[in-house]
């Protein structure tokens, strides 16, 4: 994250939603406004891209190289893309034609612009399509697709200065510019970690901007180092490991068929050879493209070169590992359940599904009353309830303490304490105690009807002692 700590930290995110204005607006001094995102390009984004000079203003390093903080290889060079919309893709009031003719919308695919404009000679005035694997992008405000007008800033500082400037008089942001893109890569040798970053700048239809930035480190070069080694070869450990037990489910299939999948443990086999297989599979495609894009970087630094792709998709791969781990560990659930210890979780879950289907659709149906109230009175001014999926989670940071009170007064100075204390006495205070009654009393009757039944079984502690006596006497 210090690679972007001058730009998207500083003075990018400084820009917030009320301090951007459009370019020619006059303001009480009679001056024309500078677009701030045009003034953050031309100042701190150049500034923070273009590190050749040490704090002696000697040369640090070879032609036409940035190293950003001093060790940090900026890859290529740096993109810029916008996405418009068309004009008249919304509705006016008939009362305001004559006061307003044009009208933009908010940004969604089939209002996208496509068309050339401006000097219309460039891809900065030219559409171009997204690829096909390429993700969209999910920002503050809207889903945004990945083609565009874009550009590539020069390598050095100075023509950068001057193409931007070029860009600023011949008005290349417009009206209906809904999300702009800076996107840059850089490599850091000390870590082997590649930073992909990507800063964006949303418009909305209401006028001013939204900045967000998303900045993904990441290892795509895996086998460096000798420990990158060792790791290598886990990684084939692993494989044969899913190749055998891939062998073994298959005859388990075979054998039971139908009854297979009766049982939630086979699903959950199941589950975690689907995206080991997923792993496996990616980290192959990882390593080629990798190899690739570096062959194309190499051979030419003045192109960007487009690891979010790669970024994008190793962030949504070590998602994935998270849940195959976390789902190996529940599998454990399943080796000691001739434990009834361990059996008394599952044993009370099983016991009280019923009650708590019925208590949960009394509770949600509660809940989401509460939300949607929320949503209606609190929305146009309250920031944690300005969406109904943001007045969910508020509401359950409100169950574990966690709100602001004065904010919900401040809004509504009647229906907000009301809601408040309404909201607390019924979902707090009875719904959750009755949740935990239904836990309570049924767990000490799986208690109960354990004890009951004469102890016969193997515990923890005698297993791992056979299993301790038969180890050792196989050594011996």
């Amino acid at each position: 994250t210090s690679i972007t700590q001058v730009t998207a930290e500083g003075s990018f995110s400084s820009y917030s939603f009320l301090k951007m204005e459009m370019p020619g607006y006059n303001n009480s001094l009679g001056r024309i406004a500078t677009h701030p995102l045009i003034t953050f390009a031309e100042g701190p984004l150049l500034d923070g891209l273009y590190w050749d000079k040490w704090y002696n203003n000697a040369t640090l390093t070879p032609e036409n190289k940035s190293y950003i903080y001093y060790e940090n290889l900026l890859l290529g060079v740096a993109q810029i893309r916008q996405l418009k919309v068309r004009n008249n893709t919304c509705a006016i009031y008939p009362y305001f034609h004559t006061f307003s003719e044009d009208c933009y919308s908010d940004y969604h695919y089939r209002a996208e612009d496509r068309s050339d404009f401006g000097l219309g000679n460039g891809s900065e005035w030219k559409y171009t399509s997204a690829s096909s694997l390429s993700p969209w992008y999910w920002g503050s405000m809207n889903f945004y697709s990945s083609g565009g007008y874009m550009f590539t800033l020069p390598k050095s500082k100075q023509e950068s200065t001057e193409k931007l400037a070029f860009l600023r008089q011949n008005g290349w942001l417009t009206r209906g510019t809904r999300a702009v893109f800076i996107d840059f890569s850089t490599y850091n040798a000390n870590l082997n970690l590649f930073c992909v970053i990507k800063l964006v700048v949303e418009f909305p239809a209401t006028g001013g901007a939204v900045t967000s930035s998303h900045i993904y480190s990441v290892k795509l070069l895996r086998y460096v180092a000798y420990s990158d080694y060792l790791l290598a070869s886990c990684e084939i450990i692993f494989c044969l490991f899913i190749i055998t037990f891939i062998i073994q489910e298959a005859i388990k299939m075979v054998k039971l068929k139908k009854g297979y999948f009766r049982s939630a443990w086979n699903w959950l086999e199941l589950l975690l050879l689907g995206t080991s297989v997923l792993a496996i599979a990616f980290n192959i495609y990882r390593t080629v493209e990798v190899s690739l894009l570096m062959e194309e970087l190499l051979s030419d630094d003045h192109v960007y070169p487009n690891f979010y792709f790669l970024a994008f998709w190793q962030v949504r791969y070590n998602n994935m590992v998270a849940i195959n781990v976390f789902f190996a560990w529940i599998k454990i659930f399943k080796y000691v359940s001739f434990n009834k210890t361990m059996t008394q979780l599952s044993s009370t879950l099983s016991r009280c599904a019923k009650d708590l289907t019925g208590f949960a659709i009394m509770f949600f149906t509660i809940f989401f009353a509460y939300a949607q109230l929320g949503y209606l009175v609190f929305g146009s001014q309250v920031e944690e309830f300005s969406s109904f999926q943001n007045c969910i989670f508020t509401q359950f940071r409100i169950v574990l303490g966690d709100f602001n009170f004065d904010t919900i007064e401040s809004a509504n100075r009647v229906l907000g304490p009301i809601y408040f204390i309404t909201f607390v006495f019924f979902v707090f205070f009875i719904l959750l105690n009755v949740f935990l009654a239904i836990i309570n009393d049924t767990y000490s009757e799986v208690k109960a009807a354990f004890q009951a039944i004469p102890s016969q079984e193997l515990h923890l502690r005698d297993l791992f002692r056979q299993v301790s006596k038969h180890f050792c006497k196989y050594l011996i």
